[in-house]
């Protein structure tokens, strides 16, 4: 039985025995002696304060990723059209190949232009012809105007056939020039070296009468381009990043690791090597370009891809475990052993998960004694006994596996 119960069940009814009122000396002893056993039983009963597993909060430097949305293009693209008008007599390329620059992919009806080219070459050995003779006149000319034989009228007017024959050559070469250029059309080559897509015409077809009609289209795939876009709210917190709180990289220096459509993630990194000067205005965002290497063609353009980008070094990072890191209505906070071994609120900023723990950038100090074990029989403000935490078995295998 408790000692004051026990006390209570002699002292009372002997009062009550009593035929007259008792001395209010007796009652004041009676009190002291009820309370000295109330605190004595409470001092007897009272809990030891919670044991709880504390982690000692270290920085360290942790890489600046931000993960993206982009798609991948072509590193270059080029038609092949058809410049000159007439009938498409042969294809000669496999559809999804890959061709090297000027390997023919059309051939072009080229019997008119060789006829073409063959009448301008004649129209240019006729002038050529008319030069000389007016040459040969001129030069006597001017022999023979020295001794008085021909007037300085038809001195003139020699020189001028002279110079007139000589122009009708220019011109008789540039057409021949230009009869080559057109038969030269008649085979229609790779721009490029790349992949060829679908032929868009057959043989037979009669292609370039109004404009230049597109055959088929080159992509050059190694590299490609991967491009994707930056909030310009994110571009402005970047460049107002402290130098101790974070170190951004230069444009050549930020890489980027694709994450494919099947979560597999490709084995090459790019480079980012282009960023816009403005915001594009059907976006709100800045366009931003990645230059991925493609040896074995694994990626295609027009693949969407996840873009995790290295932009720098985040430093006085925490490294909290999972577990640790509670949320409310006001957002993320641990709580924290001060040094009178109390329980204190840190309000914190969780940025990401890293293997299982969370990456904190604000609301931590060096050393901060972080709960992560006994976090369900604490509030703040209690005293409790922390001891370092250990990490068993199965959490390990958990946050190894994330």
């Amino acid at each position: 039985m408790h000692p004051i119960a026990s006390l209570s069940y002699i002292i009372f009814p002997s009062l009550l025995k009593l035929k007259r009122k008792p001395n209010p000396f007796l009652w004041s002893i009676i009190f002291l002696i009820l309370v000295g056993c109330s605190d004595k039983g409470a001092q007897q009963f009272q809990m030891p304060p919670p044991e709880v597993d504390v982690i000692s909060a270290t920085p360290q430097d942790f890489p600046l990723t931000k993960d993206y949305v982009g798609r991948l293009s072509p590193y270059r693209s080029a038609d092949a059209r058809a410049r000159v008008a007439g009938v498409v007599l042969q294809k000669s390329y496999k559809e999804g190949d890959i061709v090297q620059k000027g390997d023919l992919l059309f051939q072009i009806d080229s019997e008119p232009f060789e006829a073409a080219l063959n009448a301008n070459t004649a129209a240019l050995a006729q002038a050529e012809a008319t030069y000389t003779n007016n040459k040969i006149a001129a030069e006597r000319a001017r022999k023979l105007v020295t001794k008085g034989f021909v007037t300085e009228a038809d001195l003139d007017n020699a020189e001028a056939n002279e110079r007139t024959a000589a122009a009708a050559v220019e011109e008789a070469k540039a057409n021949v020039h230009t009869a080559q250029i057109s038969l030269g059309y008649t085979k229609v080559v790779a721009p490029i070296t790349g992949r060829a897509d679908r032929q868009q015409v057959t043989e037979g077809a009669l292609v370039g009468q109004l404009d230049a009609t597109l055959l088929t289209t080159v992509d050059q795939i190694d590299p490609l381009y991967a491009n994707f876009t930056v909030s310009i709210t994110e571009m402005e917190q970047m460049r107002r990043a402290k130098s101790e709180e974070a170190t951004i990289s230069k444009l050549g220096d930020v890489t980027v690791q694709i994450t494919l459509p099947s979560k597999n993630i490709y084995p090459e990194l790019g480079i980012v090597d282009f960023s816009a000067s403005r915001v594009n205005p059907s976006t709100g965002a800045v366009d931003l370009r990645a230059t991925v290497p493609n040896v074995d063609y694994h990626l295609l353009p027009g693949t969407y891809v996840t873009l995790k980008a290295d932009l720098g070094t985040l430093h006085n990072t925490f490294l909290i475990p999972q577990e640790a890191v509670l949320r409310d209505g006001s957002g993320a906070y641990v709580m924290v052993v001060d040094q009178e071994k109390k329980v204190v609120r840190h309000n914190v900023i969780a940025e990401r998960m890293h293997q299982g723990s969370w990456l904190i950038t604000g609301g931590l100090n060096t050393n901060d004694q972080v709960i992560v074990s006994g976090l369900q029989k604490i509030q703040p403000g209690i005293s409790v006994n922390p001891v370092p935490w250990k990490v068993n078995n199965n959490q390990s295998t958990d946050n190894s596996s994330n």
